[in-house]
């Protein structure tokens, strides 16, 4: 089973947990590494993930700079774990590496692992970027740890054919007017379910949880480390989420996704604006028949990645210099271009890579809808135990798409296994 980086998103929340559990436990170099040395004196060892970075940046990364001897191993597995626990290991630290989005809470709790950033350069930059995709590698002392590679702006895929065909809004402009809230977003997929009725909205409860959450003024854990998971404003997120289920608009196509999304059971598709390579990967016979759309309510981000420096790098200054050179806009635009890796960096948004229409897209400049959206993305506050803390709540609406379980009661139980979880990671309630 091909995995796409939103199953590897989710998975990460289990991960997470188990991470927490064992990370202080090994001091065992990381397993699976290739060309692993980073952290002495021969040369610069890069570690990355596949699709993380563009293999094709990396690999003139070391022919601008031959004097770094730079080896660069793509890290299979649970990335997280392995860095984490070659840090603790002390032995075969790379000189750079990445880190995901959904880990950075993680590794922000450990700050005295990783350089300082800002100094070499990083502050200037950070005052010109998207504020709040650095403040996610920031501590609250002001600690620069991660230079950002992408972010994840949210939108609506959808089959403009088959609204046309439905005769319902079709164009981007006039399915966002549609759509701006979730209300009406379910009540266009009424319409769509009811004039094509093996036409769903929803592939799965758990894509709409995501973004829905992502809207919100808090997550699971707030700035002072108390579980709000539990709040008014979560319990409305898990509402918004099952009435897809209630309104009968959910494919339930978590375990046949490219299936459904070739057939066209799955007539609409919310998503990072990464998810647009799972589609296109996924169902390419539909190529011409997708747009994009604004996200109901508002734009939210999901993923978007790092560089970074451990702190035992000898050489940081030029560390820096290589991350710098790796994540300029014209190499940030090629990476777009290899691996739809959305630019971090707004000043490769303004490239041809991402101003060009995408055919996959009918022609459309998707830049239009996810460079607007990247700006609007809210700041959110991610506790180190988040993806854990998040886990069980997809486990729950899983049980309502699949069993029929009671909305309310897997409301309760997924409410009841977080508090746990939360406690066995330390939390205080």
């Amino acid at each position: 089973m091909n995995l796409s980086r939103r199953d590897l998103i989710r998975a990460g929340g289990v991960a997470a947990f188990a991470a927490l559990a064992t990370s202080a436990c090994s001091n065992k170099a990381a397993g699976g590494v290739s060309g692993a040395g980073g952290g002495s004196t021969d040369g610069t060892t890069l570690w990355y993930w596949g699709g993380g970075l563009s293999d094709k940046v990396v690999a003139n990364a070391a022919t601008q700079f031959p004097d770094a001897k730079i080896k660069a191993s793509v890290i299979g597995g649970d990335f997280k774990q392995k860095l984490q626990t070659t840090l603790a290991g002390g032995r075969f630290i790379p000189t750079i590496t990445g880190v995901k989005g959904e880990d950075m809470p993680y590794f922000r709790s450990v700050a005295d692992k990783f350089t300082d950033l800002g100094p070499l350069g990083a502050s200037s930059l950070a005052s010109s970027g998207l504020q709040w995709k650095w403040d996610q590698a920031k501590t609250q002392d002001g600690k620069q740890i991660g230079f950002p590679i992408d972010v994840g702006p949210t939108a609506m895929f959808y089959r403009n054919d088959l609204f046309a065909q439905a005769g319902l809004p079709s164009e981007p402009d006039a399915f966002s007017a549609a759509t701006t809230t979730w209300d009406a977003f379910y009540a266009l997929g009424q319409e769509l379910h009811a004039k094509i009725p093996t036409a769903f909205v929803v592939s799965q409860l758990a894509t709409v949880w995501d973004m829905v959450t992502g809207q919100t003024s808090q997550r699971f854990i707030d700035q002072s480390g108390k579980f709000v998971g539990d709040s008014d404003e979560m319990h409305g997120a898990w509402k918004t989420t099952v009435k897809a289920q209630q309104l009968g608009l959910n494919a339930n196509a978590s375990q046949s996704l490219n299936q459904a999304l070739s057939s066209g059971a799955v007539a609409a598709e919310p998503g990072a604006a990464w998810h647009a390579l799972d589609i296109s990967q996924g169902a390419p016979d539909t190529s011409g028949t997708w747009r994009v759309a604004k996200l109901p309510v508002k734009a939210s981000n999901l993923g978007g990645s790092f560089l970074t420096i451990p702190a035992a790098t000898k050489d940081p200054e030029t560390a820096y210099k290589i991350i710098a050179w790796i994540l300029s806009p014209q190499n940030e635009a090629q990476g777009f271009t290899d691996a739809a890796i959305f630019p971090a960096d707004p000043a490769a948004w303004e490239l041809p890579a991402l101003t060009g229409g995408d055919p996959f897209f009918g022609g459309q400049k998707t830049i239009d809808i996810f460079g607007p959206a990247a700006k609007e993305v809210p700041s959110q506050y991610e506790a180190p135990a988040d993806a854990a803390v998040a886990a069980p709540y997809k486990d729950q609406l899983s049980l309502v798409e699949t069993s029929g379980k009671d909305p309310e009661q897997a409301w309760k139980d997924a409410v009841a296994a977080a508090k746990d979880v939360f406690a066995r990671a330390g939390g205080q309630s």
